[in-house]
């Protein structure tokens, strides 16, 4: 009637159902586990990366979808339209569609974003602003030209831009 071995699996053992059960995503790209990219990468489709990036991310296809898995890096810029986080991005981030961040997504770097999911235990260390925000607030502030900010400092000049 009742048995003995039972196994419990906690939140964080369970695999990650990256889609809903109705639909099915079929990966063209896939950066494996121990595998290291240098450079940058565009996509169409499906990209899943459980190795790691040194490179900017991005794709100009509407339906392209990038998975993330939890042995998953990326040390860059990601825009891309769709997005599903359960690693670590350190860089900034920019998903035209929808972003979701599973329990253990990392990123550091702020998200720009137009739909966003976040379950427990993911972390933003950055900026959270929604797409439409972000581009009315870079219409409406221009931000100071770097290159004119260091110049400033060399020349020993006050920093009044801020």
């Amino acid at each position: 009637m009742f048995k003995k071995n039972t196994t419990v699996q906690t939140v964080a053992e369970q695999p990650i159902n990256h889609s809903a059960p109705e639909e099915k995503i079929s990966i063209n790209t896939l950066i494996g586990k121990g595998t290291k990219v240098e450079g940058g990468i565009s996509f169409t489709g499906v990209l899943r990366v459980d190795g790691s990036v040194h490179g900017d991310i991005s794709s100009t296809d509407d339906q392209a979808i990038l998975i993330l898995e939890s042995s998953g890096q990326i040390e860059g810029e990601v825009r891309v339209p769709h997005m599903k986080v359960n690693g670590t991005v350190t860089g900034n981030v920019y998903a035209q569609g929808k972003i979701d961040l599973f329990p253990n997504a990392q990123i550091i770097g702020d998200v720009f974003y137009n739909l966003l999911e976040m379950e427990v235990g993911a972390v933003v260390n950055g900026r959270m602003m929604r797409e439409e925000v972000a581009s009315a607030v870079a219409k409406t502030e221009p931000s100071p030209d770097f290159e004119e900010i260091v110049d400033d400092l060399e020349n020993g000049e006050k920093m009044e831009k801020f």
